[in-house]
């Protein structure tokens, strides 16, 4: 891996010196132009010729192009969340998407740019998890924030922040196909598009992918809006653009994932000549250098001139304080599917990615339910429904998975060869394995709780000051989807922890154990649990017991909860449950029951429990998936099949 260089005005060439100098005391103003649900191999830069986003491709030609660029996570509000800090989202326990909890205060990086006379402006995503005020770190954070406000005084430097939805899941989230418009007319042939290998090749791939290219393009556009303005406005040569993606993209085993079409996103930064000094490597170069969202708070303080303050866990890339050496590995993490708690974690050093699952038996195809209004989505079900035989490849996130992989990015860039249990790459295992275990506690990870310790508490300054055993709770979490028989002793102990947490991840190594054919009679401690006071740990002892001689007891457990949060909880492990075609056995006495919840249940909105009911019925045969989101989705698909986002805001 080539070396961080920080290149001064008098290495560059004569072709590249700047028209003006900057002054010692002259700062230059920053601009984000972020979009959504977009991944790297979707840009023409990254090497996509089926798609035009000749603005994009410009700026990074001239610019820095980044190629190893990742998100942290592969949603929208724990990767913001991170973004804002400078940190990782887990250490504030800001990762359940989309839940805003109580954290610290004054975390936010502007703040740091505000007090160093930057005038600051964000249009208007915000969508960090959070009680706290999101719109505090800003001088504007609305609809009609701009660096163009008259509230910024002349020549004072800005950071300005930009968000469009024009590419966001929702575009494509039409729930059939229907009533689509022509792509190629916009130049792109649904029928000739090369499908990235880790989706199946149906029509409505093509029509979604088609569509979300359609999107891309108009992202190029709308770049193309704010490059224009900045000439008008004569600030051109003095503003940096950062223009990227929250998250990877709308294709299914996109968004939501940790592989690398959920976590790698395009990242282009454009320097104007006389800050170009600041690079880390020379002008049109792609950068293969590993950098993630932590990175960009702490790059743009360095930009600034600001050294970035110690609590911040990423590291400048650029600018004045940019780390004199490349990153050796970064991390991400994913949290929840929305009420699928299902915490993974991944590393990567550029050649070799390690993911690594903490319960390997809740399939990562679990749904959420907005994800699956898109007609690729569905078709994909309909496909793994049919129970085909064949080994294909997109079929991997509807099975239980080992609870390590890793994959060679060289040659396997959609990860679709494990290579976790081949005995030539142990060491490569060896070393993520330590390295994804040191950095949950070095930055103190607070994903690992489950989400009802987060409930009107500040999670972070709690474990704090009750000098909470972390300890404890990292070494049960990453023996529960590993555990072996040996193992049970220390399992059985930690099922009467008085800490719900301890005591959720014992239940989770008992249901690894019993979903691998490890455990066929529930000891009654697990029974017990079954009338646990926390729902998370009830449920979750519920599930390993469906796997015993108990079976019925454990079905029964997550049918008939005791409240309607707690049905959500239940029903995602028969979700679970319901895929694994050698227990759906254990549901289908209870259809009738399910089907009068399916009817009476809320289906209104990506969580009610009545889309969750649907859901299991889908996957018993007992509905068709295309009935999922119920009568009026039909109508509502047709009007946004014939709608287009716009390319808002502008400048």
């Amino acid at each position: 891996m080539k070396n961080i260089l920080l290149f001064t005005t008098a290495a560059l060439s004569a072709t590249s010196m700047p028209t003006k100098a900057a002054n010692a005391d002259e700062k230059p103003n920053i601009l984000w132009l972020t979009f959504e649900d977009t991944s790297w191999y979707e840009f023409g830069c990254y090497g996509n010729d089926q798609v035009k986003t000749p603005c994009i491709d410009s700026l990074a030609s001239k610019g820095v192009q980044f190629m190893n660029a990742w998100s942290v996570a592969p949603q929208s509000s724990p990767a913001r969340s991170s973004l804002i800090t400078g940190c990782y989202a887990t250490t504030y326990g800001m990762d359940v998407h989309p839940r805003p909890y109580d954290t610290p205060k004054d975390i936010f990086f502007p703040q740091y740019l505000r007090e160093n006379g930057y005038f600051c402006t964000n249009n208007s995503k915000t969508h960090y998890n959070t009680t706290v005020d999101n719109t505090v770190c800003w001088d504007e954070c609305n609809d009609s924030a701009s660096y163009n406000s008259p509230r910024r005084s002349n020549n004072q430097p800005f950071f300005a922040v930009f968000n469009t939805v024009t590419s966001h899941m929702g575009r494509i989230r039409t729930f059939h196909t229907d009533g689509r418009r022509d792509y190629t007319k916009e130049g792109i042939y649904p029928g000739q598009l090369r499908l990235p290998p880790h989706v199946p090749d149906t029509y409505e791939v093509r029509a979604d992918y088609a569509g979300h290219l359609e999107a891309v393009q108009d992202v190029d556009k709308w770049v193309e809006i704010f490059m224009n303005d900045l000439k008008e406005k004569e600030l051109d040569d003095n503003t940096i653009v950062f223009v990227f993606s929250d998250h990877g993209g709308c294709l299914p085993r996109g968004k939501g994932y940790l592989y690398e079409t959920g976590l790698r996103v395009p990242l282009v930064v454009h320097v104007p000549k006389k800050w170009q000094h600041l690079l880390p490597s020379k002008p049109g170069t792609k950068d293969q250098s590993l950098v993630s969202f932590i990175d960009l708070g702490p790059t743009v303080l360095s930009l600034a001139g600001i050294n970035p303050p110690e609590h911040m866990q990423g590291r400048a890339v650029m600018g004045k304080y940019a780390a004199d050496q490349p990153k050796a590995m970064q991390f991400a993490f994913a949290s929840n599917q929305l009420h699928h708690f299902m915490p993974v974690r991944a590393a990567t050093d550029g050649r070799f990615k390690y993911i690594r699952s903490y319960i390997p038996y809740k399939q990562f195809a679990l749904r959420n339910y907005y994800q699956w209004g898109m007609p690729s989505n569905k078709s994909w079900d309909k496909l793994m429904l049919k129970e085909c035989n064949d080994q294909a490849a997109w079929k991997q996130p509807y099975q239980h998975h080992p609870a390590e992989m890793l994959f060679d990015l060289q040659s396997d860039p959609f990860e679709l060869n494990n290579l976790a249990t081949d005995p030539e790459y142990e060491s490569v295992l060896l070393a993520f394995r330590g390295a994804v275990s040191e950095n949950i506690r070095r930055t103190r990870d607070l994903g690992l709780f489950i989400p009802s310790s987060r409930e009107g508490v500040n999670l972070y300054d709690k474990v704090i000051q009750e000098n909470y055993p972390l300890e404890k709770l990292y070494t049960m979490a990453e023996l529960a989807g590993t555990a072996k028989k040996k193992d049970l002793p220390l399992l059985l102990k930690a099922l009467n922890s008085s800490e719900p947490d301890v005591r959720y991840w014992a239940a989770v190594g008992f249901g690894h154990l019993a979903s691998t054919g490890n455990l066929d009679k529930a000891p009654g401690e697990l029974l017990k649990l079954l009338e646990d006071a926390n729902p998370y740990v009830a449920c979750e002892a519920a599930y390993a017991v469906s796997y015993t001689e108990d079976a019925e007891k454990g079905v029964k457990r997550l049918l008939f909860p005791n409240n309607e949060e707690e049905r959500k909880i239940g029903y995602a492990l028969l979700e679970s449950l319901s895929l694994d075609h050698t227990k759906r056995h254990l549901i289908q006495p209870y259809i009738h029951e399910l089907t009068e919840k399916a009817a009476s249940l809320p289906v209104k909105e990506n969580e009610d429990s009545g889309l969750m009911a649907r859901g299991i019925l889908v996957n018993m045969g007992s509905l068709n998936i295309d009935d999922l989101h119920g009568a009026g989705s039909y109508e509502q698909g047709l009007k946004l099949n014939r709608g287009r986002r716009p390319m808002k805001p502008t400048p």
